[in-house]
């Protein structure tokens, strides 16, 4: 009897692999084309990790003119969580990050080399499995969970190192009838690879990221289909990237130490190895010490943070982008308009360390992505978001929306857009006083900053109204007005002329417009006043300024007859 018979016996109905070879022949891409893949594991929540190795995949393969493909490995099925392949399809959308082939959903793929989930991949790894026996490269291993403790325990009393290899391998030296006469007696088993590796030998890999990397080579012989049938992570991930005709493997470095065997069974299965880059993992300072961001400690681990958060997906991919290589930034300033799409990533200018995860910077590339969108973008996206997340902000939008795109508009399209909206659970604060129901709905305490006396308040803001407001000024002429309203109450027309003679003014210019902006939004800080205005029109203005005008109390004329002006208010 020979190694055939052993295999007809294990795998009687698994193909020769030439039926899986030809099945799946080369890809007709461009020289230089990449072939890369995000390949998860359907376990629990997607990770920023993740989703960082899928934009530097997806990106490396498209500047190529190559293919990213999404495939599952769903192969330790004990972990597998009810709809995580939704979530994985899903989270990749939302960041468009779409496979090119693949799995797009729960249960559909596109592709001509599937099956992309790897539990519906079987009789593949079968027949590659059966190939190795064959060959005489793998084994059936008996050792129940008991036997294989005790060589454990054995192991560390010795004070060696730990695993099924050498001496240690009880069942790599059965014979083909003693392997034949325990199966046919019912002798449970799983498959393992053979190793010919010594571990006082050495190889040496070139990472795309890490540069050159010696390792021992790999002498342990590992489990490559489990009890169940299918395959354990080191082998499938051999037979899928060998037959999906992958070219670069992207992936965490908490892999790179097994890439003794990984090219090792690439080797001994006559397969062509892909080139591999080990990214460093996103890290977060804690406490002055870095850590590798925690799924169960970080809520911004998780890639549905940013969903809720409403940081648009535009800004995430920017910011793992300046994480991924360090000229990005550059690039960045000198193409503010140009599409992600036109820079050109490249594996030798990632960080050999982890960077660290800013929050801070992230919102400030926030601010900057939605300073470019168009009104209509801000409206529509964030409407999508408040559908979801917050209904108040949804009824603010959707009651008149296109008195909203006039707010949403408010110093947007110019040289310098305003950057005061890093996220979209931010709009809200940011715009809610210029809607009247949530303006005259709040309390107000008018920080009116320089000019604090309640009658200079009301006389600025009953002259703006009275002498000079109109509507049909350009911007120019509305602020001369505000000088000219200055000089009549004996403030500097100008910021230059106060601070070259303080002494000389109780207040500036820039004193009064503090009043006008505070009267109409009781802030100090606002997008520009003048849009603000034309927005809003006379008479909800003059509205605002009868409102400030009871708040202050001031004992003007108009002023003392408080009911009076709550009644006009109600109009």
């Amino acid at each position: 009897m020979d190694y055939k018979d052993l295999a007809d016996l294990i795998f009687p109905d698994a193909k020769p692999i030439e039926y899986y070879e030809e099945k799946y022949p080369a890809r007709d891409l461009k020289e230089g084309a990449i072939v890369t893949r995000f390949a998860p594991s359907p376990t629990g929540f997607v990770h920023i990790g993740g989703l960082y190795q899928s934009l530097i995949a997806k990106k490396l393969a498209k500047q190529t003119e190559g293919v990213f493909f999404l495939r599952i490995e769903d192969t330790d099925q004990k972990r597998e969580i009810k709809s995580a392949v939704s979530g994985i399809t899903a989270a990749l959308k939302q960041f468009k990050l779409e496979p090119d082939e693949g799995m797009i959903s729960e249960n559909e793929e596109k592709g001509k080399y599937g099956p992309y989930k790897q539990s519906e991949r079987k009789a593949i790894y079968q027949s590659y499995a059966k190939h190795l026996i064959e060959l005489g490269k793998a084994y059936p291993c008996f050792c129940s969970p008991e036997e294989l403790d005790q060589i454990r325990k054995k192991q560390e009393t010795a004070k060696i190192r730990p695993g099924y290899y050498g001496v240690w391998a009880k069942c790599r030296n059965l014979t083909v009838e003693e392997a034949i006469a325990k199966i046919k007696n019912g002798e449970k088993y799983i498959i393992r690879f053979k190793s010919n590796g010594r571990e006082d030998r050495k190889i040496q890999h070139h990472d795309m990221i890490k540069g050159k990397v010696d390792f021992p080579e790999n002498d342990q012989d590992i489990v490559i289909i489990k009890a169940d049938g299918l395959p354990t992570y080191h082998f499938a991930h051999v037979v899928d990237d060998h037959l999906m005709h992958t070219t670069l493997v992207i992936r965490g470095d908490e892999w790179l130490s097994s890439m003794p065997l990984h090219l090792q069974l690439f080797h001994e299965m006559g397969f062509k190895p892909p080139k591999y880059a080990h990214i460093a993992p996103i890290m977060k300072n804690d406490n002055g010490n870095k850590r590798k961001l925690s799924k169960r400690k970080d809520p911004e681990a998780a890639v549905s943070y940013y969903e809720e958060a409403g940081i648009p997906e535009d800004a995430v991919n920017e910011y793992l982008l300046n994480i991924a290589n360090s000229n990005f930034e550059n690039w960045r300033r000198a193409n503010p308009d140009k599409s992600l799409d036109d820079f050109t990533l490249q594996l030798n200018k990632m960080s050999v360390s982890g960077a660290l995860f800013d929050m801070v910077k992230l919102l400030d590339i926030g601010k900057t992505v939605i300073s470019r969108y168009t009104a209509e973008r801000v409206y529509d996206e964030a409407l999508a978001w408040a559908k979801q997340y917050d209904p108040e902000l949804q009824k603010m939008l959707e009651e008149d929306s296109a008195y909203s795109l006039k707010v949403l508009g408010i110093e947007r399209g110019n040289k310098k857009p305003r950057k005061d909206i890093a996220k979209w659970s931010d709009l809200k604060q940011n715009i809610d006083y210029m809607y009247d129901d949530i303006f005259y709905s709040q309390q107000h305490d008018y920080p009116y900053q320089v000019i604090k006396n309640p009658e200079d308040i009301n006389k600025i803001l009953e002259l703006y109204i009275q002498k000079y407001y109109n509507d049909a000024d350009d911007k120019q002429t509305w602020f001369d007005k505000i000088k000219d309203l200055s000089g009549e109450m004996g403030y500097a027309r100008e910021v230059k002329e106060y601070k070259q003679n303080p002494e000389k003014y109780a207040a500036h210019v820039g004193d009064v417009s503090t009043v006008l902006r505070v009267a109409l939004t009781s802030r100090t800080n606002t997008p520009d006043m003048y849009e603000i205005m034309q927005i809003l029109g006379k008479d909800r203005i003059t509205k605002r300024f009868y409102a400030a005008k009871i708040a202050t109390g001031a004992n003007t004329a108009e002023n003392k007859n408080e009911e009076d002006l709550k009644k006009k208010l109600k109009k």
